[in-house]
């Protein structure tokens, strides 16, 4: 029999042809004993978390309790000898990849040497997990009991009866007392019918009775940890980055926030609608959302009111992208998923914008953590909190539609792999009790749907159909083309949408979608070694959610866009994170000094997070802010000086914006200058209209438009008229001022406002 040669050995181990795997037996077998509570057959990456990750001293007096952490996360205090090399294939294979990706990088960019060096990093970190350098983080355990099918079968039945009585009551697209009290009675009746009592396994007071003891006798025992201290800075950098400048970045309003800013109104004049039809349609969660922010910090209806209630939504995101790496891997993993969460430029910019965009993200995070912990752990109880992500999501934007389809798909895969073994059936009923939950959520919109599913649907036909025109090719075609555009956005062009993006380039910066693609092979390749559901499922989930951008058919120059592929930031952040923390691992796995070890993983990850941080900093706050204010029109000046105007020498009421095409949104300009329900449109139709306003009165005109400007001079001869010289350029308006009528006192003074108004 011949000797069998290095590529036989890989095929076997790929078992791409089905064959016989080649067995390479040890050169000398040797006992090796168990030190300090090490096994010699614990998995590399286990190894690696245990022993490296928390060397530091501060590290090393975390306590178990405190984190709620399995034992595995701990590591031992003393110092073991590894006889393994340094571990230059992982590293190489990262640096490779970094290199690849900066080929990619705008503006002089080229697509064969970037290819040419992803290749070699493929290369080598193949190389290096055939050589136990590289390694992703252990799947935790999971439980092999089924899930349970206990239910209070008396209150389920109850919470049937009320859904279908708030139902009824969901009419006129109108939120009440009454159908508001019947919804909230169905979830609550479900939830109780559904949720399984926590069985305690200690002698621990339960959280009612630590909360009955601290009633009794109120003291509170501050321990902060260093790992806690640890988190604490990276919620600081979170916040940093997603309000650092909002009141600025970005700096102007555009349509979509006007038509956001009349339905918050409306909630504040008590019209309480389900869903908002203006404007093709919104749900209901932002408008809700900001309602209340404008009463809580007494903001008013203005841009920062919508920009300060989607940073939020930005910041909630965090934890459960921490939550969820912990659960599929370790904390590590998920301290590093928040970090790169917290400065990326996709998710900071989708969050700033005052629109829904963040809305995507906000419930796929917590719907996976629930779900895939749900599965794992068999407890009902995770489904039912995936279910209420689920609906809550529904409520919020419009793409986290295909989020459904992602959780059965998500189900399938786990059924037809080997851990839903003895499960199955309990599987798909803790699948019903969730589908449940999110369709109590989703109840009021629901009611909606039915009674105007035209005006429900119509935002997604426009894109998906041909309700506002024909497909521009065969939609196979178009779905295959926009398929691998939104495919490779995270690594070449993720868009021509400047309002939210930087055009034409990548949506991820250099070392995160480095880490992607590293992650990404390592997933694959332990999926096709080990068959475990999860893997496959992360891979798939990320074109699942780009699946709104990618089945925009009708419109295909708008795919991809940052907006509608949100859901994928949770499954590419958490790839991306996975890789980091396997390199990590293995050099402190692989250096024969651990402390050797553990500080070159400290120099790379600060090399690779200030070199992550500035880049997306220069994105967001460089790149993004002067695109955006170049394209943008300055309603914002314009709405100041028709402040300065009615506080002055005139009235709101006494000025006005002559329209003209492609200019600004005339609406936004009565928002900015603190008139939220005010439109100051003046057609040239109706100029005369103006006469019989006797006290002084502003028109603003744009540059270009001197046939209006002559018009309201001949119909205004003792006008006076200047040009407004913007801070941007080609923004500038003309001012014209009309004195009031004779006998007319003017009311304030006319230096001051021909000082605000560039005089």
């Amino acid at each position: 029999m011949e000797e069998p040669s290095v590529l036989d050995y890989l095929k076997s181990l790929l078992r791409l042809r089905g064959g016989q795997k080649i067995v390479i037996p040890p050169e000398t077998p040797v006992e090796i004993e168990e030190v300090n509570g090490i096994s010699p057959t614990t998995s590399p990456a286990q190894t690696a978390t245990e022993e490296g990750m928390q060397e530091l001293e501060i590290i090393q007096t975390f306590p178990v309790e405190e984190l709620n952490l399995a034992e595995s996360d701990e590591l031992p205090s003393k110092e073991v000898e590894k006889p393994s090399p340094w571990p230059w294939r992982a590293v190489i294979a990262l640096f490779l990849a970094l290199f690849a990706q900066l080929g990619f990088e705008p503006p002089d960019r080229g697509l064969f040497p970037g290819l040419f060096f992803y290749g070699l990093a493929a290369l080598m970190l193949l190389w290096s997990v055939l050589k136990n350098e590289f390694g992703i983080a252990p799947l935790p355990h999971e439980e092999t009991k089924p899930p349970s099918l206990q239910m209070h079968k008396a209150a389920l039945a109850l919470s049937g009866l009320m859904m279908v009585l708030a139902f009824l009551t969901f009419s006129n697209n109108t939120f009440n007392v009454l159908n508001v009290f019947l919804w909230v009675i169905t979830l609550v009746y479900l939830l109780y019918a559904l949720w399984l009592p926590h069985k305690r396994q200690t002698s621990r007071p339960s959280l009612l009775e630590s909360l009955a003891a601290w009633w009794r006798k109120p003291t509170i025992h501050l321990v902060i940890t260093p790992w806690a201290m640890v988190l604490l800075a990276a919620l600081a950098l979170a916040i940093f980055f997603r309000f650092y400048r909002l009141n600025q970045v970005p700096g102007e309003m555009f349509s979509d926030h006007a038509e956001k800013l009349l339905d918050v109104s409306d909630i504040l004049n008590g019209k309480f609608s389900i869903f908002f039809p203006r404007n093709t349609g919104r749900e209901a969660d932002q408008m809700y959302w900001s309602a209340l922010l404008s009463i809580v910090f007494n903001i008013g209806i203005s841009f920062i009111t919508l920009k300060l209630g989607t940073a939020l939504f930005g910041l909630f995101t965090l934890p459960f992208m921490y939550l969820l790496g912990k659960e599929i891997a370790n904390r590590w993993v998920g301290l590093i998923a928040f970090v790169l969460t917290a400065i990326g430029y996709w998710p900071n910019l989708i969050s700033r914008m005052g629109l829904r965009f963040p809305l995507y993200p906000l419930f796929v995070a917590p719907m996976l953590y629930f779900l895939i912990r749900g599965l794992r752990t068999s407890n009902r109880n995770d489904f039912l909190l995936s279910g209420l992500a689920l609906g809550l999501g529904l409520q919020g934007y419009s793409p986290y539609r295909i989020v459904p389809f992602v959780v059965v798909i998500a189900i399938a895969i786990y059924l037809i792999h080997p851990q839903s073994k003895g499960k199955r059936k309990e599987t798909i009923w803790a699948l019903i009790a969730l589908a449940l939950v999110s369709l109590v959520i989703f109840l009021p919109l629901m009611r909606y749907m039915f009674d105007n599913m035209a005006s429900f649907d119509y935002r997604t036909m426009t894109r998906l159909g041909t309700a506002e025109r024909p497909l521009p090719g065969p939609a196979g075609q178009i779905f295959m083309s926009n398929l691998w555009k939104a495919w490779v956005m995270f690594f070449w062009d993720n868009g021509n949408i400047w309002v939210h993006s930087v055009v034409g380039r990548p949506a991820l910066d250099v070392v995160t979608v480095a880490l992607y693609f590293l992650g990404s092979l390592l997933l694959l390749y332990r999926y096709i070694r080990n068959r475990h559901w999860l893997d496959l499922f992360m891979l798939l989930s990320v074109p699942l959610f780009l699946m709104p951008s990618i089945l925009s058919l009708a419109f295909p120059d708008e795919n991809p866009s940052l907006n509608r592929t949100g859901g994928a930031i949770i499954p590419v952040f958490m790839i991306a994170s996975l890789a980091l923390e396997g390199i990590l691992a293995g050099l402190v796995k692989r250096v024969k000094s651990r402390r050797i070890g553990i500080g070159v993983s400290a120099v790379l990850v600060l090399f690779l997070f200030t070199w992550s941080a500035s880049q997306n900093f220069d994105l967001v706050f460089h790149q993004f802010d002067k695109q955006f204010m170049a394209g943008a029109w300055n309603t914002d000046e314009m709405g100041k000086v028709i402040r300065a105007f009615a506080d002055s020498i005139g009235t709101e009421d006494s000025a006005y914006v002559v329209p003209y095409p492609y200019w600004v949104d005339t609406r936004l300009v009565g928002i900015n200058a603190g008139y939220p329900v005010k439109d100051y449109a003046l057609w040239p139709d109706n100029f005369t209209d103006t006469l019989a306003e006797p006290h002084a009165k502003l028109f603003l005109v744009k540059n270009e438009d001197q046939k209006d400007l002559d018009a309201l001079v001949a119909l205004y001869p003792q006008s006076t008229y200047w040009l407004y010289h913007s801070k941007l350029e080609g923004k500038d308006f003309w001012i014209l001022l009309v004195p009031p009528q004779p006998g007319e006192k003017q009311q304030g003074s006319l230096a001051n406002f021909l000082s605000m108004a560039g005089r």
